[in-house]
């Protein structure tokens, strides 16, 4: 059975933090003296309103949650969040339609970072703050930010982290989920405010700099400028953000065992990192030749060109410094790559994942292998570990409905009137929560000329994949739904 009282205690919990964030937005209307103050009020007056009426029908239920709850609690949460937080567009009337605000608040809270906003630097500071800090909050999750500062759901934490969290393994470290989570998150904070001075050490404003390191640090992409980080026009900057869209893209287990551990070591032996380093590399590698060969740039400009679109994409961060839809068509193919391989499971990216992709090519060597010596055992290991065969099964089911959910999020685009290449492009990157895509929906242009029935595809797509795809579809089955 659903323990239905819990899912609305937990719930109202969830929203009384987020009309806390909309409430905290307030301070910036009240600084620039700016017009956003009544949508921010109004918003959190109404979130924290809902909030409290599902804390209190929830107010006398038991802790215990069952993984079924887990699931529900972690959809719904995300569902209510964004239709909550695009209040601030709709009542401040800074976006066309609620098809719009719901779509912009979903790419930031799945840190998709697709906007359909096509004159950023006219928004005022707190509706600017408010885009990246649903970023930053959806990048480690919401959950898992309320286990981290409020311990309460116990044991029933677990269940939802595990429906939350991205990759085919969950690692802790620490017995207790809430250390972890504490932990963790000081790593994502400290990511955040080292990017910020260094931004500010570049003499980008103070506002710009905290509102970039919020997005890059969630791999999110939202820019408080219109044409990203190329409106700068700074190396330094782009160097900079460059260098933590990569460190965001790691583990983030790893990054605390390899810096406030002091264990390095274990972090270049780890494969999943070794794939990510590979798999960048080489991509930055052919597109700078690429670059060398078509264009009259330099070899820095070609290669720092180069390495932040790649990590952009392969990030699923979605900042942009050129449009590279003017760059040779084989590097188009190349970014593509990077955008369907992700970064490392365990951060903040979205995209397959790294640890997929090595775990799938040694599920096929390992098949080679054993069509030459029939009889023989031929465990798949990662760092040195045998991988269950439950965990083998999950992941060619997760390959499989992948592919098939992006097929039908394709024919969708398609029914609903985007072109070929563009409807491709849209759910790939809606799936992926990266961000750009080909065409008219390339780093030069927004999402806004998409008709509101692909918006709301995409939205849906950037849910799906940010929660990996089987925390919504399962409870979309009927066998969810069951007693037994």
């Amino acid at each position: 059975m659903i323990n239905l009282k819990i899912v609305s205690k937990i719930l109202g919990i969830l929203l009384s933090i987020e009309a806390l964030f909309l409430l905290g937005c307030a301070a910036f209307p009240l600084y620039y003296k700016e017009n956003d103050l009544v949508p921010f009020v109004v918003s959190a007056g109404i979130t924290a309103f809902i909030g409290l009426i599902l804390f209190f029908i929830g107010k006398n239920a038991s802790n215990k949650i069952s993984r079924k709850d887990g699931y529900i609690i972690v959809t719904l949460s995300w569902l209510s969040f964004t239709t909550l937080g695009m209040l601030p567009y709709v009542i401040g009337n800074y976006t066309q339609s609620v098809a719009n605000a719901f779509f912009e608040t979903m790419s930031g809270f799945t840190t998709t970072g697709a906007t359909i906003l096509d004159n950023i630097e006219s928004l005022p500071h707190g509706i600017l703050f408010w885009r990246s800090l649903t970023q930053w909050l959806g990048g480690l999750g919401i959950v898992f930010f309320t286990i981290a500062v409020l311990p309460i759901f116990g044991s029933g934490g677990i269940k939802m982290f595990a429906a939350e969290t991205t990759g085919p393994t969950h690692s802790k470290l620490h017995p207790r989920l809430d250390v972890t989570a504490k932990w963790i998150w000081t790593i994502y904070i400290t990511i955040t405010i080292l990017e910020t001075v260094l931004l500010l050490a570049g003499d980008m404003p103070w506002f710009d700099s905290i509102c970039t390191s919020l997005s890059t640090a969630a791999t999110g992409g939202y820019s408080v400028r219109q044409n990203s980080i190329a409106a700068y026009n700074s190396p330094y900057i782009e160097y900079i953000v460059t260098l933590f869209m990569f460190i965001s893209g790691i583990n983030f287990t790893l990054l605390y065992v390899a810096t406030l551990k002091k264990q390095p070591v274990k972090l270049l032996k780890d494969l999943e990192f070794r794939w990510y380093m590979g798999s960048a590399g080489s991509f930055i590698a052919f597109i700078t030749i690429a670059l060398m060969l078509s264009t009259s740039m330099n070899l820095e400009q070609c290669f720092r060109l180069a390495a932040f679109q790649v990590v952009s994409l392969q990030t699923t961060t979605g900042f942009g410094t050129a449009d590279y839809m003017l760059w040779p068509s084989c590097t188009w193919l190349v970014l593509c790559f990077a955008m369907i391989i992700g970064a490392c499971a365990g951060s903040t990216t979205g995209a397959i994942k790294c640890i997929r992709i090595a775990m799938l090519f040694k599920i096929v060597k390992n098949h080679f292998k054993h069509m030459l010596h029939p009889n023989a055992v031929l465990p798949l290991r990662v760092n040195g570990i045998v991988i269950q065969a439950e965990i083998k099964n999950s992941l060619l089911a997760f390959f499989f409905v992948y592919i098939t959910i992006f097929l039908f999020g394709w024919l969708y685009m398609l029914t609903v009137g985007v072109n070929f290449m563009e409807a491709f492009s849209v759910t790939l990157s809606s799936l992926g929560n990266v961000g750009p895509g080909l065409g008219k929906y390339g780093p030069a242009y927004t999402w806004n000329a998409l008709p509101d029935a692909a918006k709301w595809g995409c939205s849906a797509l950037m849910l799906i994949g940010r929660l990996e795809i089987f925390s919504v579809l399962l409870i979309l089955s009927p066998e969810f739904w069951k007693k037994h």
